[in-house]
């Protein structure tokens, strides 16, 4: 598999290098990289090249399309431009690797952009896949806390530390959390929504409503700007915490006094990517998966955006 990686260097919180070497660790070729320009693109270039990947720098789409022999493209820049790469590249039948949110919420309508984009990737025979790593880490969370029953699950809770403030945690973060609630629930609808604002902080409450049950969800978004930031996510109370080993970059999950390491569930999410690209199975975080958690984010995005949303504490 012959991969560009769109947006390699480390900006705005950007994860595009890791997916990089990922890819490369798995087995694919890094060929080219594309940047907003020249020397941003050489910047990302130089950065693999201590870790084997020889990329060779772009600063235009379409000539990095038409002069490389591509199998798929990574999406790892700024949300606002995913759909334009991802329209273009599905254009081509190249399989797409996404970073979360697919779609930017913002976009006026996100329910006619997923139908556009997976008719083409239909047509096209393109995989598709997004970036929302944390239901790979689902069987280590179940080691330390009990096997997950979908028909008992009523309560969720996530705690997030996006970089972000305002309304812009929600794309940042929320991708996370609904799809840990996809993986176990499928797909759902919100109901019930309501939001409360603290000094740097956003608290996100709602009913997901699943063929499983009704799960009472709570997320908590608090901006935080040191490594390692918190996470921590549990079903019906039982919260387990991510912990990082800086010097290492190992990663565990904690709960009370049991702890489990993991492996990194970003590269578990690209290995998934690889392997499906290349046996001609769907991605787990594939159309479906992203079809319902995009629509779910866009209310989601929306009731807290508009002006008149109707229920709101401060």
């Amino acid at each position: 598999m012959n991969v560009a990686i769109i947006g390699a260097r480390k900006d705005r919180n950007g994860i595009g290098g890791f997916i990089a070497r990922y890819f490369h660790q798995n087995g694919a070729q890094v060929t080219c990289v594309l940047g907003t320009s020249e020397a941003t693109a050489a910047l990302a270039a130089e950065a693999l090249a201590p870790c084997g990947i020889k990329a060779k720098p772009y600063r235009d789409y379409t000539d990095m399309v038409e002069g490389e022999d591509l199998d798929a493209v990574a999406v790892a820049s700024p949300a606002e431009t995913h759909y334009a790469f991802l329209s273009a590249s599905m254009e081509r039948g190249l399989s797409v690797f996404c970073e979360k949110p697919f779609i930017d919420p913002a976009r006026d309508d996100v329910p006619g952009d997923l139908e556009t984009l997976f008719h083409l990737a239909r047509k096209k025979r393109a995989a598709v896949a997004m970036n929302s790593q944390w239901p790979f880490c689902l069987p280590s969370y179940e080691r330390l806390c009990g096997t997950l029953v979908p028909g008992e699950i009523r309560k969720f809770f996530i705690r997030l530390s996006p970089l972000s403030a305002g309304a812009d945690m929600i794309p940042d973060s929320v991708p996370h959390g609904l799809s840990l609630l996809h993986a176990v629930l499928g797909a759902g609808t919100v109901h019930d929504l309501s939001f409360e604002d603290g000094p740097g902080s956003l608290g996100i409450s709602f009913t997901y409503a699943s063929s499983f049950s009704d799960c009472e969800v709570s997320m908590l978004l608090v901006q935080e700007k040191q490594q390692p930031r918190t996470f921590s996510f549990g079903f019906n109370g039982l919260v387990a915490e991510r912990c990082i080993d800086m010097a290492s970059y190992e990663i565990s999950l904690a709960f009370g006094e049991k702890q489990a390491p993991i492996p990194d569930p970003l590269n578990l999410c690209v290995r998934d990517f690889v392997e499906a690209g290349t046996s001609g199975r769907h991605p787990v975080i594939g159309a479906d998966h992203i079809i319902a958690t995009s629509l779910n984010l866009k209310q989601i995005y929306d009731a807290y955006t508009h002006p008149e949303r109707t229920t709101w504490k401060s």
